[in-house]
């Protein structure tokens, strides 16, 4: 298991292969195309619920038709393993509700 302290390089980042997910300098992005308002709130449930879980709490705005999630490690000033986790469950909660992130 990674080091849940340790940020991680560009290549680490890429090798994760998160599709979803873009780097904005030391955070992970996702912008998920919800197409309404109440499966964008259904969605961000979701990721909180997975979010307390793991006690590693990402940046979430919900908005209409769209929710962002953004991810890094504060402590620790980058993204680490914990940030990888958690976008691998924000894509599996979005994919469940029938969700695709945008490709901008």
């Amino acid at each position: 298991m990674a080091d849940p302290k340790k940020t991680l390089s560009s290549a680490e980042i890429e090798e994760a292969a998160l599709d979803d997910w873009r780097r904005e300098g030391e955070t992970l992005t996702a912008r998920f195309s919800t197409g309404d308002f109440a499966t964008g709130l259904a969605l961000v449930d979701r990721i909180g619920a997975s979010a307390e879980e793991a006690d590693h709490h990402p940046d979430l705005t919900l908005t209409y038709p769209e929710v962002t999630v953004t991810l890094s490690s504060h402590d620790v000033g980058g993204i680490t393993s914990r940030d990888l986790d958690l976008a691998r469950i924000a894509s599996e909660h979005a994919a469940a509700l029938g969700v695709s992130a945008s490709s901008d």
